[in-house]
């Protein structure tokens, strides 16, 4: 563990607010960054790199190697379930992409097709076991952008969420929220070579 007397206070924040995701107090960084920054009476708040960062560190320290055997797991389930979505040009986003996953995330693949319906129809016929499934909006990048959510609880245990989207935005660029670069993902076959070279390999900017 670091010591916090020789961290300065907008990296107090960071820590406080990484603290708060992790311990799922909150679920959004700037929720997390607010409550923070007001427990230690400052207005200085750091950015949403700062407090992933911090967030990363901790994972490491409460989670150990456990925490590298499940990122390992989690994207051989991604595998498994891209490759049953084959043809819907499914993509591994989120934590489990990044490399950045601890125990309270989940597996994050998207896929691309008109009819959610059948998406979920698929998963449920190839027995897995669904937990839940609607359609959620999100706000990206100033538009808001809905899409059909399938959250499945797989037999290793692991969580996953297939988010079902417009094929048309499949080559759209967006940024990522976090980490201000562009949300690349894996392809099915991007993460097969992952799996043979690197499992553990973390895809985030330095």
């Amino acid at each position: 563990m670091r010591d916090d007397s020789s961290l300065s206070i907008r990296e107090k924040t960071a820590k406080e607010a990484a603290i708060l995701l992790y311990t799922s107090q909150e679920q959004e960084y700037r929720q997390a960054k607010l409550r923070a920054a007001k427990a230690l009476g400052t207005r200085a708040l750091p950015s949403n790199r700062e407090v992933a960062e911090e967030l990363d560190r901790l994972a490491d320290e409460m989670e150990g190697l456990a925490r590298k055997e499940r990122l390992v797991q989690m994207r051989k389930d991604a595998l498994s379930l891209m490759v049953l979505l084959g043809d819907l040009h499914p993509r591994l986003v989120g934590s489990v992409w990044r490399g950045t996953a601890h125990r309270n995330s989940d597996i994050d693949v998207e896929v691309f097709n008109h009819e959610p319906e059948a998406v979920l129809l698929r998963l449920r016929q190839s027995g897995m076991d669904v937990s839940r499934a609607q359609w959620q909006s999100v706000t990206k990048e100033r538009h808001v952008e809905i899409a059909f959510h399938i959250n499945l609880a797989l037999v290793s245990g692991n969580e996953a969420e297939v988010i079902v989207r417009d094929p048309e935005k499949m080559n759209e660029a967006e940024k990522c929220e976090i980490y201000g670069d562009p949300i690349k993902g894996l392809n099915m076959h991007q993460l097969r070579r992952v799996m043979a070279r690197n499992p553990l390999q973390k895809f985030v900017p330095f």
